[in-house]
């Protein structure tokens, strides 16, 4: 089934000059970049977009992340593509990461992991209406 999906890839990758290697990998597995813009999310953003992590002891740390430089987020399609970019991404941990992932070639740390991919199709649906769809927002 074709699907679409979101993916960032985050600050560090960005900083670190992987954005180019991440989109080539996405390619060669298949993936459709259907839209496409970089971006600087606010820390009032950062916090809509990770409302569902808004009670982790982790979220301040996440967003300050996710607002300490500019990021690149895509609109996916692909066969399966919420699992499949899932797969592509690898574990969340860099160390734990397949060979042949993204994470494991870019990522550097847990917090540091070069891409977030939506975890499901309502996440991605969401998401994708959070970055592409809102009016008057994010543009």
């Amino acid at each position: 089934m074709i699907e679409r999906t979101l993916s960032i890839i985050k600050p560090d990758a960005i900083r670190d000059n992987a954005k180019e290697g991440i989109i080539n990998m996405l390619q060669d597995h298949g993936f459709i970049i259907l839209q496409q813009k970089d971006y600087h999310m606010t820390e009032e953003e950062a916090k809509e977009f990770y409302s569902a992590h808004e009670s982790a002891f982790f979220f301040q740390d996440l967003v300050n992340y996710m607002i300490s430089g500019p990021i690149t987020v895509m609109l996916l399609e692909a066969e399966n593509a919420v699992l499949a970019h899932r797969e592509l991404m690898g574990a969340t941990n860099p160390k734990d990461a397949k060979s042949g992932t993204i994470r494991a070639r870019f990522g550097k740390s847990i917090e540091e992991n070069a891409i977030h991919g939506s975890d499901s199709i309502e996440a991605a649906k969401r998401e994708i209406d959070f970055f592409f769809h809102q009016q008057g927002l994010h543009e």
